[in-house]
């Protein structure tokens, strides 16, 4: 099959993830999207998070977070004072921890009181991130604003696999991070009468995909920066669903204390996708 045999399933009838009762999706979806924004205000979610801050050899303090600490070839290491305790896994810490190395996109969580205080490593750097459940930002959300759930978003394509997964490194949205992803193949599916195709990360579960978008509504009705979107595992004749009215916002889009990636070049797409979470409150009005 060339992948000029993808129909434009947006106004297609009867084939897969095609929704069938309007009701039934739009109750479905709403009740996902409320799902997300309530992992996304967790007590100590992304929205908690007070600071960013990037360890050196030299030991730093930093606001908000105890203790003096200092990352080298042995990992991460604090220094705290008698008075203080962390609890980490699970044990009580006092005086010197060392969290040892930290692999790329890992991290180890030390409970503090009631703050979780992230140590972790993006772009090959560590550092720390506070999370304090009264954070103002956390406090006062009131939820992501977002196009209504239309069927006709929901597109279905063919993923392509690699022969080999291809290392490709994108951008970050801190200024000069970057981040290496191994991208096992790419999505292709037509759209307002063109064809198009996003390059594929894997995903959470086994089989899974996700990709990271930018289109012609970035930066105008959503976010600029980039969008993401899960897809299921692909069927055994290679068959994805992309419903993009489950294209959501990175935690960059909500607060500067982020590192999330940016889209690979390849997944700007030239159409206007206006459909899932549009720039949250906290960036400004929405059009």
């Amino acid at each position: 099959m060339s992948v000029h045999d993808i129909p434009d399933s947006r106004t297609g009838t009867g084939s897969p993830g095609v929704p069938g009762d309007p009701e039934v999706f739009a109750a479905e979806w709403e009740e996902w999207h409320r799902d997300k924004d309530a992992r996304l205000a967790s007590k100590h979610g992304f929205l908690a998070v007070t600071g960013l801050h990037w360890l050196s050899p030299a030991p730093q303090s930093f606001p908000g977070v105890p203790g003096t600490w200092s990352t080298g070839p042995e990992g991460v290491v604090v220094e705290l004072d008698d008075e203080t305790e962390f609890v980490v896994d699970g044990e009580a810490v006092r005086k010197r921890h060392a969290f040892g190395v930290i692999p790329e996109r890992g991290g180890i969580d030390a409970v503090w009181g009631d703050t979780v205080i992230e140590v972790a490593k993006r772009g090959g750097h560590d550092i720390v991130r506070p999370r304090h459940p009264a954070h103002p930002l956390l406090v006062a959300f009131t939820g992501t604003p977002a196009y209504a759930p239309d069927p006709r978003w929901v597109v279905t394509g063919r993923y392509e696999a690699f022969d080999e997964p291809r290392p490709t490194t994108v951008g970050a949205s801190v200024e000069g991070l970057q981040h290496v992803y191994d991208a096992p193949g790419r999505v292709v599916f037509h759209l307002d009468g063109q064809e198009l195709s996003l390059t594929a990360f894997n995903g959470q579960a086994p089989g899974s995909l996700t990709v990271l978008f930018t289109d012609a509504t970035s930066g105008v009705t959503t976010y600029a920066a980039n969008r993401q979107l899960g897809v299921a595992a692909p069927g055994p004749d290679g068959t994805v669903v992309l419903d993009f009215n489950r294209a959501t916002n990175l935690p960059c889009a909500y607060t500067d204390f982020a590192t999330c990636p940016l889209p690979p070049t390849e997944n700007r797409l030239p159409v206007a996708i206006e459909a899932g979470e549009k720039i949250p409150h906290e960036r400004g009005p929405v059009s």
